[in-house]
């Protein structure tokens, strides 16, 4: 039976284009709904609307749920509509009365929320652990390669000398500035909104405080209306700062994809991270580093949906902001992966050094020359033009 049913028989097609795809998102959300369902019970236990024995009996059977759920064996069926409903069914199957009580004080809407923000949690931490151990591997292979020279291009031509440690460090930074950027996200999405209702409070003396400290929110987020705003607006920044994770894996894979080159040769691919051709027997493709350049713009237009979605809609709950849950999800697992196989490709790149020394062509001095003579008192612009002249007789 669906939380919301009064009696009255609604079409199996509007049922099902309702439900879109929560019955599989919600999966997912299991265990966190459980955790938040098992610190709920405790909160009404404390507040006198359950008895020691049935907060009990609530928690170990959601315990029993988490586990399914772990082991895969938990199942959301089409009548069940979402994870919520088959939670409550499965308790009230198994408790009785008991398992209707768990509903008291809630409303979807904070529920979900709750369960969302505990996977978003969740899913932030195990992103940062995956950065981290790639900027692990990229400190590995500066080291290893610390004083081979690469050049360094702008306008895709060459400009100045370079090294491979340098290079990899910029990628190194780069990733450090997105940590900080989602440690602020993880600030902002981790205030717990459980207990918030649909958007209006819950006629009833709760304690929102212990819900909280039950869940390990740093902090509640108060106003109940607000809570459904930042429905949305919460997704969105979390979709832009994820966005910048997969911003600077696309610059590394572009990087790669030319450094790689067979004409340039400065980097070669093992050939079991390359892919082949149906047609072409000699090809060996960088297929990976394609699929991770092309995956920023898939990023990109997740959030465009979140923003998109949430705007033009008065204050509350909408079940349009149903329709933002499967973009995050979607969006956390490409970057977990794309940081897996970054990190991967650099456990097995190889630096060809010959190629890359034979790569520092006379005319990417150049600069240093100016400098030369800018050193013995040359004014700088009297010093450019004068390489610039012996560039241009040498034909470079």
């Amino acid at each position: 039976m669906r939380l919301w049913e009064k009696g009255v028989p609604v079409h199996e097609k509007i049922l099902a284009f309702t439900a879109g795809e929560d019955p599989a998102l919600d999966l997912e959300l299991i265990p966190y709904d459980c955790r938040a369902s098992q610190a709920h019970a405790r909160m009404l236990g404390k507040i006198g609307i359950l008895s020691p024995s049935e907060v009990e009996a609530l928690c170990q059977t959601l315990g029993e749920i988490q586990e399914l759920a772990e082991r895969g064996e938990f199942e959301i069926s089409p009548e069940d509509e979402d994870g919520h409903t088959a939670i409550e069914n499965y308790l009230t199957s198994k408790l009785g009365e008991i398992g209707k009580k768990i509903h008291t004080a809630r409303s979807r809407n904070d529920q979900v929320l709750t369960a969302l923000r505990l996977y978003y949690r969740d899913q932030l931490s195990q992103i940062e652990q995956g950065i981290r151990r790639l900027q692990t591997v990229l400190e590995t292979f500066s080291r290893r390669h610390r004083d081979i020279p690469l050049p360094g291009y702008t306008h895709t031509r060459k400009a100045m000398p370079f090294t491979v440690d340098q290079w990899a460090s910029a990628f190194r930074e780069a990733f450090a500035d997105d940590l900080t950027m989602l440690r602020a996200v993880k600030e902002l999405v981790d205030q717990s909104p459980a207990g918030s209702g649909a958007g209006f409070g819950i006629p009833l003396e709760i304690d929102r405080e212990m819900l909280a400290r039950e869940l390990h929110f740093p902090r509640l987020q108060r106003n109940p209306l607000y809570v459904q705003n930042s429905r949305g607006k919460f997704e969105a920044t979390l979709l832009h700062g994820l966005g910048f994770v997969q911003f600077d894996l696309n610059k590394l894979a572009s990087d790669l994809i030319f450094f790689t080159l067979p004409e340039l040769g400065y980097f070669t691919l093992p050939e079991t991270l390359t892919t082949g051709s149906s047609i072409m027997p000699h090809k060996k493709n960088p297929d990976a580093l394609e699929l991770l350049r092309a995956y920023y713009h898939r990023l990109l237009g997740l959030e465009i949906q979140v923003q998109s979605l949430s705007a033009n809609l008065i204050s509350g709950y909408h079940r349009d902001l149903q329709l933002t849950k499967g973009p995050v999800m979607e969006a956390f697992r490409i970057v977990e992966a794309s940081l897996e196989v970054t990190t991967l490709i650099f456990e097995g790149l190889k630096v060809q050094e010959e190629h890359c020394r034979q790569a520092l062509t006379p005319e990417m001095y150049a600069t240093h020359e100016v400098y030369q003579l800018v050193a013995r008192g040359i004014p700088f612009r009297e010093a450019y033009r004068r390489v610039a002249e012996k560039q241009r007789r040498s034909g470079r």
